[in-house]
């Protein structure tokens, strides 16, 4: 690598400056190691925004409040029960109340040592659409013109994986509708039972509560009452 960065270096500063007398040896892997340095230096870390002075109903984006988060849109991918794609692109966003309150939660978590994942979070009023034109079953979508509370920024489907990013065992995978996903079904082996009860008694102690047949699904209680959106967030075209 080093030799490599030499040859370079010298090749550059011939080509460009004839004139330039040739450095010594000593100098040259003092500039090496320099550039090495700075190829491989640690980046920044990134500043996380406050909450100050935000509405509890502003929508933002989790990710800029809270590098402790693991994610997983499947909405945003063909790897969900719709096997379509119907987010732009992949995002977390919720209400500012719903933010506050994942990321108390999830501190409890990690001092246990595991932390949230996320599947979905805030979903447009239009994606709902877009979902119910693909499944049109309100035993599986939620029908649009009522809306979800995913659709008022209160809603998020999770899991919990430990501090690598393995996730732990809930007995079934995101999206499964089927018994086995029930939190009433008590007929799983007792570290499944033991993970799921982990998520929910969390969640619960932090405002949030659940729905019987999703172990992934959360509410939040004060997010209930919250207006059915359709904000959409900016995707990265680069």
């Amino acid at each position: 690598m080093k030799k490599l960065v030499v040859l370079v270096l010298c090749a550059i500063a011939c080509k460009n400056n004839k004139e330039t007398p040739v450095q010594t040896l000593g100098e040259t892997e003092a500039l090496v190691e320099k550039v090495i340095d700075s190829v491989v230096a640690e980046p920044p870390e990134v500043q996380l925004k406050s909450f100050e002075g935000l509405a509890d109903t502003t929508f933002v984006r989790l990710a800029d409040f809270s590098s402790d988060f693991v994610y997983d849109m499947r909405y945003a991918t063909e790897n969900n029960f719709l096997k379509a794609k119907v987010y732009d692109c992949a995002e977390c966003y919720t209400r500012v109340k719903t933010a506050k309150a994942i990321i108390k939660a999830n501190q409890d978590f990690m001092k246990q040592g595991v932390k949230i994942k996320f599947f979905d979070c805030y979903r447009p009023n239009s994606v709902q659409y877009k979902m119910w034109k693909i499944v049109p079953n309100p035993q599986y979508v939620a029908d649009p013109v009522k809306g979800s509370i995913h659709n008022k920024g209160g809603a998020v489907d999770i899991t919990l994986v430990d501090m690598d990013g393995k996730e732990l065992d809930m007995g079934t995978d995101f999206d499964f509708f089927g018994k086995r996903a029930y939190h009433d079904n008590t007929e799983l082996p007792q570290h499944i039972l033991d993970n799921r009860k982990l998520l929910k008694e969390t969640m619960e102690a932090h405002g949030f509560w659940s729905i019987r047949t999703e172990w992934w699904h959360y509410n939040l209680s004060a997010g209930s009452n919250d207006k059915v959106a359709n904000f959409k967030w900016k995707c990265d075209k680069s």
